[in-house]
């Protein structure tokens, strides 16, 4: 008897693959069953759009609510306009004159509120209160507008503001002046140029804050704030700006006008602003990080009160105290240390 070939398949295989044939085409027709009696019920019962937006959008006030019976659709048309009228008007009086305040004297083109020079001698000394923020009482208020200066122009756009500003916006000379050796700020011609040097930075904000950046990745995205005391003209905060780090600064108004003046004209978040008996007016937990350049604040008198200002800082920031050491080249040279020596620790030095 010859044997079987046993490449060719056996009766029970060709049964099984009959059935699952027949089963994976009666599924498959089902489904076109169910496809074309859907398509046919939804030819033969057309929704009529509008009637559904007009259900979804409509104001009717009077419009049936849930249990009154079917909604009529001829009261749904598309056509029905909507109310959309304030209904919260105020009738204004015109038998009632209005005051009309004149403009103030010229005088007054650099008065801030609350922050009047010759007032403000009237107040303590004592924790430099003279120098905080004080409003006049209602009978001291101004009752006039106060001007801009005469020839006050649109200034720069950022960031060109960063480093110029119009001399007629900020009339005043006198810082130009008395910190003409620390590059402050510089008067040229019809503007003010911003070198970004400060007392304690000479080579300009930017490598100073390089310096910080060794020693305080600075472009990590852990710091994204930052809060500057006694900012100056606010070049420490100009220049964090371009690593993404937002800083307020503030400042006193003291003998040559309103430094922060001219940091607002630039485009610096900024305000006047003094540590004294008063609280800052920031949150707590505000900022990432602290700095004060040549910080003149007495940390340990009033049994440590002004530590109380810690608070608008959020746990686990950096606080920077910097300045400079008068006699810092003497003290390395007495070291017999060399030029290449003296620049690479000089910050060291300029930091208490």
């Amino acid at each position: 008897m010859a044997k079987e070939y046993s490449g060719s398949p056996k009766p029970h295989q060709l049964e099984s693959k009959r059935k699952r044939l027949t089963w994976v085409l009666g599924v498959s027709g089902l489904c076109i069953l169910f496809y074309v009696l859907g398509a046919w019920q939804t030819t033969t019962t057309p929704i009529n759009q509008s009637e559904v937006y007009t259900t979804r959008v409509s104001c009717n006030i009077n419009a049936p609510q849930a249990g009154d019976g079917e909604l009529n659709p001829s009261s749904l048309s598309s056509s029905a306009a909507l109310d959309f009228e304030s209904h919260h008007q105020i009738e204004i009086n015109s038998t009632v004159s209005l005051h009309e305040f004149p403009p103030c004297d010229m005088s007054y083109s650099d008065y801030t509120p609350c922050q009047d020079p010759v007032r403000s001698r009237k107040f303590d000394r004592e924790m430099a209160k003279y120098r905080e923020r004080h409003c006049p009482k209602s009978e001291e208020l101004l009752r006039c507008l106060i001007p801009a200066p005469p020839k006050y122009k649109t200034p720069f756009k950022w960031p060109q503001s960063r480093d110029y500003a119009w001399y007629d916006n900020i009339p005043h000379k006198e810082l130009s002046i008395e910190k003409a050796g620390q590059n402050w700020i510089q008067v040229e011609g019809h503007r003010f140029r911003f070198p970004g040097g400060g007392t304690t930075f000479p080579n300009g904000a930017d490598a100073y804050i390089d310096n910080i950046n060794e020693l305080i990745p600075l472009t990590g995205g852990n710091i994204r704030t930052a809060v500057d005391t006694g900012c100056g003209v606010a070049s420490w905060g100009a220049y964090l700006l371009k690593r993404d780090i937002l800083t307020m600064s503030f400042a006193r108004r003291d003998t040559h006008e309103a430094q922060v003046q001219f940091a607002l004209e630039r485009g610096v978040p900024a305000m006047i602003g003094v540590i004294s008996s008063k609280r800052l007016p920031y949150p707590a937990r505000a900022f990432d990080m602290a700095h004060c350049s040549r910080c003149l604040i007495p940390w340990y008198m009033y049994d440590g009160l002004y530590y109380f200002e810690c608070r608008v800082l959020r746990p686990g920031v950096i606080g920077l105290l910097s300045g400079t050491s008068y006699h810092w080249r003497k003290i390395l040279g007495e070291l017999e240390k060399n030029k290449e020596d003296l620049n690479r620790t000089r910050h060291l030095f300029e930091r208490y």
